[in-house]
């Protein structure tokens, strides 16, 4: 099997480039001339590349289809602030050349590690109507596999193999810290909420070559797939309290926090509104890290994020840090790995910021800021 050598995140202007990716889109245009190109956007597990073919396209253009591995020779350019590849030739790719762990994202993280975490958080539940619900999700072997695999979102954020499980033990340590500041909230309730309201995303999407939505997840939506999951479980459980699975739906239903975000139900008890804003926060800090590792031109800002409808500021580069980067993951996307599928025997748990700063050393904004202190007003 060819190895790959050049990957999305790594490639530089005016390189040449010979190497497979997935196409993930195909569309046929037409020149101002009337003449036809091809317009594709190729990836693999650190990003995305649009690509443009210009000349004799008749002989490949009908030789693969989307999601078909390919094998293109191209020259790199900059087109408004990205990488884009002018192609002079490209072939479908046989299976035999592919290694499908260089084209998928993959968390930094040991799934094993991260599950059996799960599994010992809930058996520490002193409820045990949420403790049986719960295990009841966990010991399904096909929902315990597809959650081990399955993205949080298709793009938006944590949108890599075991992205869904990353976020979820992510704001089973925000919900019981938060928690334990209020003591009028059930931490068991919240926690039982993180575990299952993204739940459904393992039927949502579709996470075998890129990342799709199923044709249930375009009909659906995985709220309403997890209420499905949720029913089909608490028909097994003898006496689950009928007001308690209330509570459970609701959640569910309300985790999305505003009827504009998709929400069918407005966060209506503490516990729903906490689920509310840390899911928010966690999505948020996941898609800004995201957003700023991957950049790769040299300003202190990032191109405008539709979703978060900003530019975002590339602090340490702000700060005179240049291309160093505090944000875990470097220059490649954050909490995703360059490793292969599957969680090796040790793997350490992600990389905090500043791991090799001595816990002594000043920060650079402190740094900075004492510097700036000490400096006299420009003209005096």
């Amino acid at each position: 099997m060819p190895a790959k050598t050049h990957f999305v995140s790594d490639l530089q202007p005016n390189q040449s480039v010979t190497d497979f990716f997935l196409v993930r889109t195909k569309d046929v245009r037409l020149k101002k001339s009337g003449d036809p190109y091809l317009a594709l956007n190729l990836s693999d597990k650190t990003g995305q590349l649009d690509v443009k073919m210009w000349d004799d396209i008749e002989g490949v253009v009908n030789t693969f289809e989307q999601s078909d591995f390919v094998k293109v020779s191209g020259f790199v350019t900059i087109y408004r602030l990205k990488p884009q590849m002018t192609l002079q030739r490209l072939r479908r790719a046989e299976e035999s050349e592919i290694d499908l762990a260089d084209y998928l994202p993959h968390t930094e993280k040991n799934i094993d590690e991260m599950f059996s975490q799960l599994r010992a958080i809930v058996e520490g539940f002193k409820n045990p109507h949420l403790k049986l619900l719960l295990n009841a999700f966990l010991d399904d072997d096909e929902i315990a596999r597809r959650m081990k695999a399955a993205p949080a979102a298709k793009t938006l954020h944590h949108a890599f193999i075991g992205g869904l499980l990353e976020h979820v033990m992510s704001l089973l340590n925000l919900a019981r810290l938060t928690a334990s500041n209020y003591p009028y909230v059930d931490a068991e309730l919240v926690q039982t909420g993180v575990v299952l309201h993204d739940l459904g995303k393992i039927y949502e999407l579709s996470y075998g070559r890129t990342f799709e939505y199923t044709g249930e997840g375009q009909l659906l939506g995985h709220i309403s797939i997890m209420l499905r999951l949720l029913d089909r479980k608490c028909s097994t459980l003898a006496d689950f309290p009928p007001k308690l699975k209330t509570l459970v739906e609701h959640l569910i239903l309300s985790h999305h926090g505003k009827y504009e975000f998709g929400s069918p139900k407005l966060p209506s008890f503490p516990e729903a509104l906490m689920l509310h804003y840390l899911d928010d926060m966690d999505s948020k800090l996941e898609s800004m890290r995201a957003e700023i590792s991957a950049d790769q031109n040299d300003r202190d800002w990032t191109p405008y994020n539709r979703s978060l409808e900003r530019s975002l500021l590339k602090k340490d580069r702000f700060l005179g840090a240049g291309e160093k980067s505090s944000v875990p993951g470097g220059g490649g996307k954050p909490g995703v790995s360059t490793a292969k599928p599957g969680p090796p025997a040790s793997v350490p748990r992600g990389k905090p910021a500043n791991s090799s700063r001595p816990p002594s050393t000043p920060s650079l904004f402190g740094e900075r800021l004492q510097s700036a202190l000490k400096e006299e007003p420009a003209g005096e």
